[in-house]
């Protein structure tokens, strides 16, 4: 059960402002029913409840997170919780900064709610994480690892936050656990070779300021919930990186650099201008928008294009998220860049094409097309093709993590 209070028919956003209520109303009920529908069906449909989990409104409401976030990360909600050692504070060596971290965590539980309440769940939060560490020695705590476990504690409760985290911090949050940054610093250098396929002229602004990524590492690392103070904007997002590719939060990060471009570019080119700008994430984002042009450039450029990129900026060793084969060699029936590719073709007329695509003259390199134009309808369409290809990634996810 859902511990935060209802959010009512805000609890995802109203994802289309433009629809009436009983609009509104009617395409909400509708996808609830297709969300029970592959939750009801034998065997459950995770492709489909991924689709949900991605499409505009995300999964809608806590209730339903419950039941879905489990089978995103294949976790038997049927087995008991892991069991916490009566000792454990006294025997973890992450117990002080776990203790301080959660301490300082109040704007992370909803205004309003009493003190006894939040106190007593700021000592779940501390046993959670104790006990995940406890379990999974090879993982190693990091400050704002708390911003996500609250996350999950706040939506699902202490005894399915426990599975859940524990399965999350093995997987999609695996890098981030390592003994140093290394493989952290690897993941954040994907950011400009991004903005760099997509808008050259913001890219190279940056790197002149000499800005470089350290600005993103808390959205990285707590999946932006560190950063947001709107929880339905987190858990919306939850929503997205729960059914993606691990790398996927790195994808939405240049998203945002990019919706900001203007801003950027009216910054004085030097390193403290364009940082505290861009540390300062706006709360106003048209995240809908967002999510689907994440979706877009993780299609038009998969992690293997990005990789050289990524690698000639850092030698890193090989992560979780590396480890994934990109969607084009994923699916034997269907490449989602060939595909992408011709719905492009298909639904842009000629003159439209040759305006919106982008040259980059100082590479003389040939850029797919400029992501941050298209319709709301080529986003969508880009979008079904991105959860067509991450039927797969559950079943991989599986056998390639230890």
């Amino acid at each position: 059960m859902a511990l935060r209070p209802s959010q009512g028919d805000g609890s995802a956003g109203r994802w289309n402002c433009g629809l009436g209520k009983a609009d509104f109303n009617a395409k909400r009920k509708k996808k609830v029913a297709e969300i029970h529908q592959a939750l009801n069906s034998d065997p459950t449909d995770v492709a489909a409840l991924r689709r949900m989990a991605i499409s505009e409104g995300g999964l809608l409401t806590d209730e339903i997170r419950c039941q879905v976030w489990p089978k995103l990360l294949n976790v038997n909600t049927c087995e008991p919780p892991p069991v916490s050692r009566k000792d454990l504070r006294q025997l973890s060596k992450d117990y002080q900064q776990v203790l301080l971290d959660v301490r300082r965590s109040l704007r992370r539980f909803p205004p309003g709610m009493p003190d006894e309440q939040r106190e007593g769940l700021q000592e779940e939060l501390i046993d959670i994480i104790l006990l995940i560490l406890d379990r999974n020695p090879q993982l190693h705590y990091y400050q704002g690892y708390h911003d996500i476990v609250v996350t999950f504690l706040l939506v699902v409760g202490e005894r399915l936050a426990t599975s859940l985290v524990e399965k999350l911090s093995t997987h999609h949050l695996r890098d981030f656990m390592d003994p140093t940054m290394d493989n952290t610093k690897h993941i954040l250098n994907y950011l400009m070779p991004i903005i760099d396929q997509v808008n050259p002229e913001l890219h190279d602004f940056m790197q002149s300021a000499e800005v470089g990524t350290i600005f993103a590492l808390s959205w990285l690392i707590t999946w932006f919930g560190h950063v947001l103070s709107d929880f339905r904007h987190v858990v919306r997002l939850y929503d997205f990186f729960l059914a993606c590719h691990p790398l996927m939060p790195i994808y939405f990060a240049a998203v945002i650099v990019l919706y900001r471009e203007q801003e950027v570019l009216d910054c004085d080119c030097d390193m403290a201008s364009v940082h505290h700008l861009l540390s300062q994430i706006p709360q106003d984002l048209p995240y809908e928008t967002l999510i689907s042009r994440a979706g877009d450039l993780f299609v038009q450029f998969p992690p293997s294009e990005l990789a050289r990129e990524a690698a000639a900026q850092q030698e890193a060793e090989r992560t979780a998220a590396s480890t994934f084969k990109d969607f084009e060699l994923a699916s034997a029936q269907q490449r989602p860049d060939m595909v992408l590719r011709q719905r492009f073709r298909g639904l842009l007329r000629p003159e439209t094409r040759t305006k919106d695509v982008l040259t980059k003259p100082r590479t003389n390199r040939f850029v797919k097309l400029a992501v941050m134009g298209l319709t709301v309808a080529l986003g969508a369409a880009a979008l079904a093709v991105v959860k067509s290809a991450l039927e797969w990634a559950p079943k991989f996810q599986l056998q390639l993590f230890p």
